[in-house]
């Protein structure tokens, strides 16, 4: 039995394919390897720690900010906890504060993990209007049985979250 088809049209369409096949799949493989270190995961305080969250890489942590946990240091840092309903984790930001960061709101720190519940925020975003929250802190919060509709939060477009 002959590799080779008997048409010379699907000869041609066969080596054709034989030369663009690797060439993709190199283009691709070498894609995904250029952007592995471009990605940034996001985690709850519970999930990072049930994940065992690598040190020292770069992540998202969102959740509420705990009440009563926001402290302003002397050289200029800030320290709070971020909380979901599984855990707490205390965050450390030098920097400036949003304006609409406040206890008990929704906020998402981008940085690293220092320790097992250690994280040195670079950036902190917090919630733009009252009823806005996240996509990814909704979505963490509605897994955990955490998610109160009640709240009126919307989708930033002004859709009700509940129906999401």
């Amino acid at each position: 039995m002959n590799f080779w088809p008997k048409s010379i049209k699907a000869r041609r369409r066969l080596v054709l394919f034989l030369w663009v096949a690797p060439i993709l799949a190199g283009a691709v493989g070498l894609t995904l390897f250029a952007l592995r270190d471009s990605v940034v995961y996001f985690y709850t305080p519970g999930q990072a720690v049930a994940a065992n969250a690598p040190l020292n890489t770069t992540m998202r942590l969102g959740g509420l900010v705990a009440p009563g946990s926001v402290v302003k240091n002397s050289d200029g840092s800030v320290t709070f906890e971020v909380m979901d309903n599984l855990d707490a984790m205390t965050v450390t930001y030098q920097g400036d504060l949003p304006d609409l960061f406040r206890e008990g709101q929704g906020v998402v720190c981008e940085g690293q993990l220092t320790g097992a519940k250690a994280f040195k925020a670079s950036t902190v975003l917090a919630k733009h209007d009252e009823t806005y929250m996240p996509k990814e802190v909704t979505k963490a919060l509605k897994e955990q049985g955490e998610w109160r509709p009640e709240s009126g939060a919307s989708d930033g477009r002004g859709l009700p979250l509940e129906k999401l």
